[in-house]
């Protein structure tokens, strides 16, 4: 059966995809952020997965206000990197898995939840500057992401916005459906966005070392009670984007130790501030 090995979870501020894209990775700003990236290049090398099960948030490209899906899941063969107003980023396009994104789909959906089906669309930043952090530089006619990618896209622009608890939920759900997936396949599934910052208003550019530490602390070692924190601390604590952790916690209610299996292993840790206006977290746990 196909089986998920290992979950990584990152920041995808935009500014990073455009220092990559500018060659600026080695100006002194941006220098300490990659640098915390090194061993998490090695590892997808040393780790690589069949396929990546991707949760991001859609920053108005392959949706605008007028259709907000809560959950969507790509069940598309590619998908091209969108234009957000500057041109595509120069990467790669995304190549997809449609018989394990359409099995889960229905797994899940049989499991209660209500996901919305997308067969088309183009993928911004929210999923891009994942790949790029954790894959390297890749050239867009001559280079490739180095597995297929499942796109999960959550709404957590518009409220309402799920609460914590049923990420959690949901993750567990995705771990049962791709346990009953009929191939042997090394799955990784990422939770993206976040960690602390506010774009907007009054509070703009706040940034929360503390809170975001202690939050990791909680993810890690108590998932559950993490998954209890109310959208208010999100916001009060973290800034009005601060709520994009919760797409963290679909990835972490799919690890084995959820469901009775053993404690994972953290593999990588890294937080830095500021990058852009944005606290950067960034961790893997290995089953």
């Amino acid at each position: 059966m196909a089986r998920i090995t290992a979950s990584v979870y990152t920041s995808h501020v935009p500014a990073i995809g455009a220092a990559m894209d500018l060659g600026k990775t080695q100006e002194d700003y941006w220098k300490p952020l990659f640098a915390g990236y090194d061993f998490s290049r090695q590892w997808m090398k040393d780790h690589k997965p069949d396929v990546i099960f991707l949760v991001y948030n859609d920053h108005a490209t392959a949706f605008s206000l007028d259709f907000i899906p809560t959950f969507a899941i790509g069940t598309a063969a590619e998908y091209q990197p969108a234009d957000e107003g500057w041109g595509p980023r120069p990467v790669p396009k995304v190549i997809g898995h449609p018989e394990l994104a359409s099995h889960i789909a229905q797994s899940v959906i049989q499991q209660d939840f209500d996901l919305t089906i997308v067969n088309k669309m183009d993928v911004d930043h929210g999923l891009t500057v994942p790949l790029s952090l954790m894959c390297g530089e890749q050239h867009p006619q001559t280079g490739a992401w180095p597995c297929p990618v499942i796109p999960f896209a959550m709404n957590v622009v518009q409220y309402p916005v799920p609460s914590g608890r049923r990420c959690f939920q949901l993750g567990q759900a995705i771990r049962r459906a791709v346990e009953s997936f009929d191939e042997d396949l090394n799955v990784h599934i990422w939770g993206t966005g976040g960690m602390s910052h506010q774009l907007q208003g009054a509070r703009a550019g706040l940034i929360n070392r503390e809170w975001d530490n202690a939050w990791l602390d909680q993810l890690i070692n108590d998932p559950a009670a993490c998954s209890e924190v109310p959208h208010i601390d999100y916001v009060r604590e973290a800034g009005s984007e601060g709520i994009e952790l919760v797409m963290w916690l679909i990835a972490r209610g799919a690890m084995a130790d959820v469901a009775g299996g053993p404690t994972p292993k953290v593999a990588h840790r890294f937080y830095h501030v500021p990058a852009s206006n944005t606290a950067v977290g960034h961790l893997i746990l290995e089953n």
